[in-house]
C-alpha cells in the first residue's frame, strides 16, 4: 500500500509549498493538504539588508494546485484540526506546531541550519556570522524548537567564488530538495556533524550583525569553500 503523506502549509500562496508539491507529484504517494491560516508578520522597523530567501508569496496557491491535481484539501482553523489519517506529515509552512497538533503524528521539517548548532530564525545568516558549517537538517518535530530527532543533515556546498546571493540560492534549493526527497533520506539517514554543540535558538538577525556579513563572507568562503579542480573553470562546476 502506498504511503499517505500529509502536507502542512498555509491557506495562502507559498513558494516553498509550490516547489515541494511540484517535485512530489512525480513520486507515487497519496497526498492530503492541510492548510493553516496565514498571518502576515509585522513589518520590521529596520529593513533587512540582504534577503536570503525568495519572496514566498510570489507563488501559486496550494488550493489551486490541489484542485488541478485532485489532492484532498482541508482548510484548518488551527493545527489541532490536522487529523491523524496520514502515515507521515511534511511541514511546508504554517509556523510552529503546538503540542496538541503534534499528538499522534510523525511530522518532518527541513530546518535551514545544522541542528543543534544553528537553531531558530535566520539560520543561514547566523551560520556565516558565527563561522559554522552550513547545511539543512531533516528532522522530526517535537515540542522544542529545532531540537527533534535528526533524520539526516545535508551540507550545502560552499565555493570560494560564491557571493552571498549565490550561496543563499544554493542553500534554499538544498532545503527544497531535502523535503522533496524525504523518503530517500529516511531510507539512508546520515549526519556528518554528529558532535556539534547545542546553541541557543536565535531570533532574526539584528541590523548591526547583518551589516557585518558582507565583510565576514570572504573568511567564510575561505574556510568552507571548495576550490575548482586544476584545469577547470569555476563556471564549469555543476
Amino acid at each position: 500500500m502506498r504511503k499517505k503523506i500529509g502536507l502542512i502549509t498555509y491557506h495562502y500562496p507559498h513558494l516553498k509549498t509550490e516547489q515541494v508539491i511540484q517535485r512530489l507529484l512525480t513520486k507515487k504517494y497519496v497526498f492530503k493538504i492541510f492548510a493553516l491560516p496565514f498571518i502576515p508578520r509585522p513589518l520590521r522597523k529596520k529593513p533587512v539588508l540582504f534577503s536570503h530567501r525568495p519572496n514566498q508569496i510570489e507563488a501559486v496557491a496550494p488550493e489551486v494546485m490541489a484542485d488541478k491535481h485532485k489532492i484532498p484539501y482541508r482548510i484548518c482553523a488551527g493545527d489541532k484540526d490536522i487529523d491523524d489519517s496520514c502515515d507521515l506529515y511534511l511541514l511546508l509552512g504554517g509556523g510552529l506546531i503546538s503540542p496538541e497538533g503534534l499528538k499522534g503524528k510523525k511530522i518532518i521539517n527541513a530546518h535551514p541550519g545544522i541542528i543543534p548548532a544553528c537553531r531558530g530564525l535566520d539560520a543561514f545568516k547566523w551560520a556565516i556570522h558565527d563561522l559554522k558549517p552550513l547545511g539543512v537538517t531533516l528532522h522530526y518535530i517535537d515540542e522544542n524548537i529545532d531540537a527533534g530527532a535528526i533524520i539526516t543533515v545535508i551540507p550545502t556546498n560552499v565555493y570560494v567564488t560564491d557571493s552571498l546571493t549565490t550561496l543563499a540560492r544554493r542553500h534554499y534549493e538544498n532545503e527544497i530538495d531535502c523535503l522533496a526527497n524525504f523518503q530517500e533520506h529516511l531510507n539512508h539517514p546520515g549526519n556528518p556533524y554528529p558532535k556539534l554543540e547545542m546553541s541557543e535558538s536565535k531570533r532574526r538577525m539584528p541590523l548591526a550583525q547583518e551589516t557585518a556579513l558582507a565583510r565576514m563572507f570572504e573568511n567564510y568562503t575561505m574556510r568552507y569553500g571548495k576550490r575548482p579542480r586544476r584545469g577547470q573553470n569555476p563556471g564549469d562546476e555543476t
